[in-house]
């Protein structure tokens, strides 16, 4: 699947560890709902951090069609709220 992390590009993210994901956007998702600023800024930091262990950077000139979208690492809390589905950033379908 290609993940794209808002303002720095995409990488390429083998299905298998999309299930990890998925746990860091549920946290991810329940802080925001929460209002945990702290424990937000700290989920979005690994969650980004994981994608781009796990993932396999695309040339900056490549145009892939990215499967998920996730906010750049300064994003605020009520801008990841804005793009939160009732899923959170990554649907369990994908």
């Amino acid at each position: 699947m290609i993940v794209r992390i808002m303002g720095e590009g995409q990488a390429r993210v083998a299905d298998s560890s999309l299930a990890e994901l998925n746990e860091l956007d549920d946290e991810l998702m329940a802080e925001v709902k929460r209002g945990d600023e702290a424990g937000f800024r700290r989920t979005l930091t690994a969650l980004l951090d994981r994608v781009r262990e796990l993932g396999e950077p695309l040339p900056d000139d490549a145009l892939e069609p990215s499967g998920l979208i996730l906010p750049a690492a300064d994003a605020t809390l009520e801008e990841v709220r804005e793009l939160l589905s009732d899923e959170g950033l990554i649907p369990s379908s994908v």
